[in-house]
C-alpha cells in the first residue's frame, strides 16, 4: 500500500482559504513523478511531472473531489484514476502527487503525495489505478478533525 504524506505548506494555505474542496469549488489533480517530493515543496513547479506520452498526459487528471462533514469531521473524497500505457511505456514513477489546479496564488499549490516504495513502469497495455482509501470507485483523500 502506498504511504500518504502531506506537503507542509498545504496546512498554511488551507488556513488562508486558498483551497476549496467542495465539488463546485477548485479542481484538484494528481500526476505521476519519479522525483522524491519534499515536505517543503509548495507548488507543482517544484516537482518534475512525467512527459505526455503513451496514455499519460502531463499535468495529471482531475480527481472529481467533494467535501462532506459529519460530527465536526470534514472528509474530502476523490474518484479513482486509471492510467493505461498504450503504444509504449509510462514511467518510471514512484510517487502520485495531488495539487490544486485552480489556485493562482500560489499557482498550483501542492496538497499531498503517495509513495509507492519503488519505481514503477507500465508496459504497453498495463494499467495503474490510484484507489483513494482503497475503495472501488470513490474514496477518502483526507479527513480533517
Amino acid at each position: 500500500m502506498a504511504a500518504y504524506n502531506k506537503f507542509s505548506d498545504f496546512v498554511e494555505q488551507l488556513c488562508k482559504a486558498k483551497h476549496n474542496f467542495d465539488a463546485a469549488g477548485d479542481v484538484f489533480k494528481i500526476f505521476l513523478t519519479n522525483e522524491q517530493p519534499l515536505a517543503a515543496d509548495t507548488v507543482k513547479a517544484d516537482m518534475v511531472d512525467l512527459s505526455t506520452a503513451n496514455g499519460y498526459t502531463a499535468g495529471g487528471v482531475d480527481i472529481q473531489n467533494s467535501l462532506g462533514e459529519a460530527a465536526g469531521t470534514a472528509t474530502v473524497t476523490a474518484t479513482n484514476v486509471v492510467w493505461t500505457a498504450s503504444g509504449g511505456t509510462i514511467g518510471p514513477f514512484r510517487h502520485v502527487v495531488c495539487y490544486n489546479d485552480t489556485q493562482t496564488s500560489p499557482a498550483d499549490a501542492l496538497v499531498n503525495w503517495w509513495d509507492y516504495g519503488s519505481a514503477l513502469t507500465l508496459q504497453d497495455g498495463e494499467s495503474f489505478t490510484v484507489k483513494f482509501d482503497n475503495q472501488p470507485a470513490t474514496g477518502t483523500l483526507f479527513t480533517l478533525v
